[in-house]
């Protein structure tokens, strides 16, 4: 009995140091055009809280609501647009009342030197990379600005579609395309891509970032502080300092 009792001791050890270690860790599912300045917020973080890890996965806004929604591990959920927030409210994936604006973007065209200059100068163009509009908010809006502004059937055979935001940015770098609808703080970051034109605010929605803790990141206190810290000064600061507005 007594070496069973060391043994159910032994392994309740093993669990609780495990749950521990486990505590620490902290999902984030961010929107790809937040990268680099999620990764400075987060490295600065874990410097001032020793054992903090951070498990991050950057992609396009839907795919990451659908992989939360499949059971993919997320403590803290932060979109390039509304309507993804709105879906994972309805799903019940994440805690309602913690929802709010993280930042806020524009919508620009990137390319090569000389290749537009305006909306109506796409028209002229052979290839146009958007992000694909189902999952990328970034290509819908710039659906959203094709249409209102009058060139959507003009465009429709020109466009090529990225899975997100990074990888039009990439393909308007290597040349490939005449030119890509990317955020002002991708194009930024961009060495051969330079931007043409930026989008006319009437031809779309302003492009706002919410965020949200999910469920299970509503338990996590690690999580929760992280969450409270990138509302702070220190987060908004580094913010600007990538060109995002934080009004």
């Amino acid at each position: 009995m007594k070496c069973l009792s060391k043994i159910i001791i032994h392994l309740f050890c093993l669990v609780a140091l495990a749950t521990s270690a486990l505590a620490d860790n902290i999902n984030l599912s961010v929107a790809a055009s937040l990268k680099e300045v999620i990764n400075e917020l987060s490295d600065s973080f874990a410097k001032k809280n020793s054992g903090v890890k951070f498990l991050k996965n950057y992609g396009a806004s839907g795919a990451l609501a659908k992989q939360i929604e499949s059971g993919a591990p997320s403590d803290i959920f932060i979109t390039a647009n509304l309507e993804w927030m709105d879906y994972a409210k309805n799903k019940k994936l994440v805690d309602t009342s913690s929802v709010g604006t993280f930042t806020y973007n524009t919508l620009v065209f990137a390319g090569a030197p000389g290749k537009a200059a305006s909306m109506q100068d796409l028209v002229k163009l052979d290839t146009i990379a958007i992000g694909s509009p189902k999952s990328v908010p970034a290509g819908e809006y710039a659906m959203e600005a094709f249409k209102k502004a009058g060139i959507d059937k003009q465009l429709e055979k020109k466009l090529v579609y990225a899975k997100d935001v990074r990888e039009c940015l990439m393909y308007a770098e290597r040349g490939e395309v005449d030119g890509a609808f990317v955020y002002k703080t991708d194009a930024l970051l961009a060495k051969q891509a330079k931007i043409l034109f930026t989008v006319p605010k009437e031809l779309y929605p302003r492009v706002t970032y919410p965020m949200a803790l999910t469920v299970a990141g509503a338990k996590n206190r690690d999580a929760a502080a992280f969450f409270t810290y990138l509302h702070g000064d220190e987060a908004k600061t580094l913010l600007s300092k990538f060109g995002f507005a934080v009004r």
